[in-house]
């Protein structure tokens, strides 16, 4: 059930890139300037991450979900009708942002609930495929629609499916296994000595591996974000692809994320024995030299561009999925998993918002070479991280 939910989110997210070819278009505003749209969400998706990760542990999934999805339906119901005044766009989408978060951190923790630490590996890598699975949902009806009836049902027409979705999670949900009357997976002897969010929150301020497991996403989200929301640009404008075919040409790098995120958890558990962050640190360094040939390729070669998109996708979602949510769950455990996931998912969305306003900036002033590089960057700057974690452990993870 969580991982069918947390798509939805993603229906109301990602579907702003393929709508920037014509909001561009339409209002001749800057990329710079529509990628400081795309940085009001992500601002607010971190801030968001760090309030509900540890209200999540507090409240449970049910609530906290149903709200976040019905405020971000009706106000991407609102976006639409902002008419390119920039302020109303940054200030409806950075709202769309936090109530967006209220939905990762308290699904991790009802996985966290329901699975032993031992299971988690494959349970995470399903739970992963929710938000791949999510984005290529988005990108393809998004395509569709934009091609069919224009930017602005890009935005109402997922708005309105998405509010059935939430009512249906609203009537099926249950927190976790205790609500059902099952015994908990864990011992909860921290339990006794957990006394809140400022208790939960003071632990994860003193964890380094907690800390660099945050910069490891902070640098990913970098490279993630700055293919699934401007790649239907680069193919649109570069390539010279339609709307729609650039939406769906993008496809290919969540579909092939999809991949990675499932053959990472099973690598980590069948093949390296549990040591997830041996995983992760390879994917990142291969990830960095398939954007750096990704550059070199012709821009006439969309063949061999789809194919070297698709490895990306690969090796982008395969260390993602191990960060969002085995790490949490490890590091975490059940009673602070939702607070950890937070925590990491919110830095990771301080890098989105560096990706939003700077690759916009970058393409204005520079052009699209430079725009990779800087993804580049955040693939060296992730796979640095995760070593750390990795070095710092004595069982590793």
């Amino acid at each position: 059930m969580g991982t069918s939910m947390q798509k939805w989110h993603y229906l109301l997210r990602v579907n702003i890139a393929v709508a920037i070819p014509g909001i561009l278009s339409e209002f001749g505003i800057s990329k710079t300037a529509m990628g400081g749209v795309l940085t009001a969400l992500f601002a607010a998706y971190a801030f968001g991450q760090f309030v509900n990760g540890t209200m999540g542990d507090k409240f449970g999934a049910r609530r906290m979900v149903t709200i976040g999805l019905l405020s971000s339906a009706i106000l991407n119901i609102v976006f639409g009708f902002t008419q390119g005044f920039l302020i109303a766009m940054v200030a409806v989408w950075g709202l769309n942002g936090f109530f967006q978060a209220m939905g990762w951190g308290p699904i991790v923790k009802t996985v966290a609930c329901w699975f032993p630490p031992q299971k988690r590996g494959m349970a995470s890598g399903i739970l992963g495929t929710s938000y791949i699975l999510g984005s290529s949902i988005s990108l393809l009806l998004a395509g569709f629609i934009a091609g069919h009836f224009g930017w602005r049902w890009v935005f109402w027409f997922p708005a309105i499916i998405t509010i059935i979705g939430a009512l249906h999670w609203a009537l099926r949900i249950r927190n976790g296994c205790e609500n059902e009357g099952f015994e908990t997976v864990e011992r909860i002897d921290a339990a006794l000595k957990y006394a809140g969010i400022k208790h939960s929150l003071g632990i994860i301020l003193k964890d380094k591996k907690v800390w660099f497991a945050s910069l490891c996403l902070f640098g990913l989200n970098i490279v993630r974000y700055g293919f699934l929301d401007w790649a239907p640009t680069y193919f649109f404008e570069v390539q010279k692809a339609s709307i729609s075919i650039a939406a769906y040409k993008t496809l290919i790098f969540p579909i092939a994320g999809a991949v990675g995120a499932l053959s990472s958890g099973w690598l980590a558990e069948k093949v390296f024995k549990q040591k997830k962050a041996i995983v992760a640190a390879i994917m990142l360094l291969m990830l960095a030299a398939a954007i750096w040939f990704f550059v070199k390729i012709p821009v006439g070669n969309w063949v061999l561009s789809l194919v070297v998109l698709a490895i990306i996708g690969f090796l982008t979602f395969g260390p993602h999925m191990m960060i969002v949510t085995i790490l949490p769950m490890d590091l975490g455990t059940k009673e602070r998993a939702s607070s950890v996931a937070g925590f990491i998912d919110g830095w990771g969305y301080i890098g989105a918002a560096l990706t939003g306003v700077g690759t916009g900036f970058l393409l204005d002033h520079f052009g699209w070479h430079t725009a990779f590089y800087f993804w580049i960057s955040g693939a060296i700057i992730a796979a640095a991280s995760v070593g750390y974690v990795m070095a710092s452990l004595k069982k590793k993870i």
